[in-house]
Order: structure tokens, then C-alpha cells, then sequence
């Protein structure tokens, strides 16, 4: 679990909102409540959300990524994990460093400020939930990061991969590269396995695709809908 307080069946999520810029804070706190959660706190830096808080935890706090008050990154994700509540981070997508280091701190995931707000509304559900947001943000993140241990896939694994995980189905993914169908299958077997022995699964054609874009082998997508299972 990434945070946020344990519900009851039916009961309403709550989210609090961190952003030194007040419009912004209004938006989310009006597509929050449009979208039904309790917003419990809005405020221009985490000091005044612990305050508000006053040592009580909140299912999602939605935290700016750069405040204008000088603090960090860090410091400001570890404050709000403090209290028990998960983290997601509002962000300017390239601002790579920053993303890595709220991840690192113990935030639950990442979303643009450039997403459309039903993005958003989705992102918080899953970090309400107690998940970790799987997106490209956090991909890109992740890649930049030497550190980030990519499954050793041959050159004809990176083939299969990337016209499968491109979105062919893989018996044309085996006519392109003129192999057997059984043979490609061995292939997105192995791929598989791969994924799984440096802890990265990828069970469904959806976590392909994502560990493809995390490992480079294909340009980041906006990966959404759909479970993708072969």
C-alpha cells in the first residue's frame, strides 16, 4: 500500500489539495467534489495542510511539485507521508529530475498539469485506492534513472516487442519478421519471463507496452484503457 486511510464499502474518499496558486487549487477543489470525494483542505504549502490536518490522514493529497516557498520536493512528499495520506504529485511533465526524486521520496504517482482534469479525477481514484499510478510520466522518470535495472532482451525479443507491443497482434508480428507463430510466442514468452526476473511483470499486452516505452524501445505514448490481455 502507497498511503491513504482505510474506508468503509461506500464511503466518500477524501482528497486535500497543495498549490501555491489559488485558481488552480479551486479547479481541482470543484472537480473533486464535482466527482464526488470530500475535499477536507486546500492550502499554498504543506506546512498549512499539516495544520489543517491537525494529525489527521486524508485518502489523497495532491501535491504541486515545485512550491514556491523554497522547499523540496522531498521534504514536502515525506512531510505528507507523515500523516498517513498518499501522495500524488502535480507536475510540469519535464521536470524529470523532480519527478524521480517525489518518487523516490514515496509518492504514489504522477500526473501532468497539462492532463485534461478527468485524468486527474482517475489518478487520484487509483492512489485513493492505496496504488501506485502506473503512467508514462513515471516511465520517463524511471528511464532516466541509471540505476533502473532493464530486462537484457535480445535483438529479435526487442523486434517481437516492438511491433507487438505497438499494437499488432502476434501472428502478423510473426509474418513481418517471417518466423513461425509458435516461435513468436516463445519469444513474447521469454520477453516475459525477463520482465519478471528483474521484478518489472508485465502480464498483459498494456505492461508491454509500458515496459517497452520505459526501456526505450519505443517513444513514450499515453497509455490508457483496456487490459490488453493476448
Amino acid at each position: 500500500m502507497t498511503g491513504g486511510v482505510g474506508r468503509t464499502p461506500g464511503e466518500t474518499a477524501t482528497v486535500a489539495i497543495v498549490d501555491d496558486h489559488e485558481a488552480v487549487r479551486l479547479g481541482l477543489r470543484a472537480a473533486c467534489h464535482d466527482a464526488g470525494y470530500d475535499v477536507v483542505a486546500d492550502t499554498a504549502n504543506v506546512p498549512e495542510l499539516l495544520d489543517a490536518l491537525d494529525g489527521r490522514a486524508c485518502d489523497v493529497v495532491v501535491l504541486d511539485l515545485s512550491l514556491g516557498d523554497g522547499s523540496s520536493v522531498t521534504e514536502n512528499v515525506r512531510a505528507v507521508l507523515t500523516t498517513g495520506s498518499g501522495v500524488l504529485v502535480h507536475s510540469i511533465a519535464d521536470r524529470v529530475a523532480a519527478v524521480r526524486e517525489s518518487l523516490a521520496a514515496g509518492a504514489a504517482g504522477v500526473i501532468p498539469k497539462a492532463s485534461p482534469m478527468s485524468s486527474v479525477i482517475a489518478a487520484i481514484a487509483v492512489v485513493a485506492r492505496g496504488e501506485v499510478l502506473n503512467n508514462v510520466e513515471w516511465a520517463s522518470a524511471i528511464e532516466a534513472d541509471r540505476d533502473f535495472a532493464k530486462a537484457q532482451l535480445g535483438r529479435r525479443e526487442r523486434d517481437v516487442l516492438h511491433l507487438y507491443a505497438s499494437g499488432l497482434p502476434l501472428k502478423l508480428v510473426a509474418m513481418q519478421l517471417g518466423i513461425a507463430h509458435s516461435t513468436a510466442r516463445e519469444y513474447l514468452d521469454r520477453i516475459r519471463a525477463k520482465y519478471v526476473e528483474v521484478g518489472r511483470p508485465a502480464p498483459t499486452k498494456v505492461d508491454l507496452l509500458r515496459r517497452a516505452v520505459e526501456d526505450g524501445i519505443l517513444p513514450g505514448l499515453d497509455i490508457d484503457g483496456g487490459d490488453g490481455r493476448r
